[in-house]
């Protein structure tokens, strides 16, 4: 069987610069073809060992897949059914349907805590008219080792159809977008930029450790972290929301970070930051906590802000800067609820062993089920 000759990625609009650069910098053998806000596709030109994950390593890219063509149709049930005829051949475990980024990520739209209902009407003509031969529940989890079988609306019309095998857990998602329900008391839209964050990397926090909170007003993510349990000390010279506040489980430190004696920070386990700053300061004060000698992280959640004039190439320095303060994983991405902003995430090695032994029961429990 010929493998296709494009792969097609979905990202959040504006970032479509970012991901033409990376792969530029990182695939020499691909080559831009064509785009939409938030869509893109690209040609093999040469020889690549990019393999059916289809793991790209973009941090700006939500999913990538190897494109095997568009559906046309007149009719949903016409696009539906081509759909199996560019996937005749292949035996797929799962079916992703999402819709590309209609909207910027200021815009509220992009609030909503749930697919768009176009979603769920394609997913259903695309199982109605499933080959008899082929049982795909599309109620079922998304697991390692699955191969997926793609469809991404980048008009109501118009469907690009492709292909991955699922392997880090944002692949385990339809488009890599997080969907989940923030509860009605969430302070702020930072609630579920933690939730999917956690749900990222698997950083295995666990009720009763201590995390720090750098740019914690107005307090949606420490509300996130407190629901699990944890002991949060939030640092932020603003106010924070009375509903954080009066949780007897959070501490507000009213001062900056960087004015906080690193000592203080000893028996801190997790540390998170988010400052509508530039990456070079969040950087500069959470180095001075993390390489102070009494002071022993195993994991952060940075969010850094692509300031005007602050180009998405220089990542790999970031990273490379987040290593050298001793982490043994460090990983980057544009999360579904970020907005011009993106998330790294470290961990040390005793962490990064935690969220293993924790990730292997997780499966074996799907497994089971």
């Amino acid at each position: 069987m010929n493998e296709p000759g494009f792969i097609f990625i979905t990202c959040q609009i504006g970032a479509e610069a970012a991901v033409k650069g990376e792969l530029a910098r990182d695939w020499p053998a691909l080559r831009f073809a064509y785009s939409r806000p938030g869509f893109l596709t690209f040609k093999f030109v040469g020889e690549h060992e990019l393999d059916d994950k289809c793991a790209i390593g973009s941090v700006f890219a939500r999913a990538a897949s190897f494109s095997l063509g568009k559906a046309a149709g007149a009719t949903i049930e016409e696009r539906a059914g081509n759909v199996w005829k560019l996937a005749e051949g292949r035996r797929f475990d799962r079916l992703h349907v999402w819709q590309r980024d209609l909207f910027s990520p200021d815009h509220r739209s992009m609030q909503s805590a749930e697919p768009p209902a176009i979603v769920s009407e394609t997913e259903a003509a695309i199982c109605q008219n499933m080959p008899a031969q082929l049982e795909i529940d599309p109620t079922a989890r998304t697991i390692r080792g699955d191969l997926v079988l793609d469809c991404v609306l980048v008009e109501p019309d118009v469907w690009w159809i492709g292909y991955h095998r699922a392997a880090e857990t944002e692949s385990c998602w339809p488009g890599g977008l997080f969907w989940a329900p923030s509860p009605p008391d969430a302070v702020s839209r930072a609630y579920l930029k933690m939730e999917e964050s956690l749900a990222w990397t698997r950083l295995p926090v666990q009720p009763g450790d201590l995390c720090v909170e750098i740019g914690a007003a107005p307090g949606g993510s420490s509300q996130a972290l407190l629901n699990r349990g944890l002991r949060v000390i939030g640092i932020d010279p603003a106010d924070m929301d009375p509903r954080v506040i009066a949780h007897p489980n959070f501490e507000h430190w009213k001062k900056r970070g960087a004015d906080v004696r690193r000592r203080e920070f000893r028996k801190v386990r997790w540390l998170t930051a988010d400052m509508n700053v530039a990456p070079s300061y969040t950087l500069d004060t959470v180095e001075a906590i993390v390489t102070h000698r009494e002071v022993h992280i195993d994991g952060l959640l940075l969010t850094l802000k692509l300031m005007d004039g602050s180009p998405a190439m220089e990542v790999p320095e970031y990273l490379k800067r987040v290593s050298s303060w001793g982490f043994a994983q460090v990983a980057a991405r544009q999360l579904h609820h970020n907005r011009h902003d993106f998330c790294v995430a470290a961990m040390t090695g005793h962490a990064r062993r935690d969220a293993a032994v924790g990730t292997a029961k997780r499966r074996r429990g799907a497994s089971r089920r």
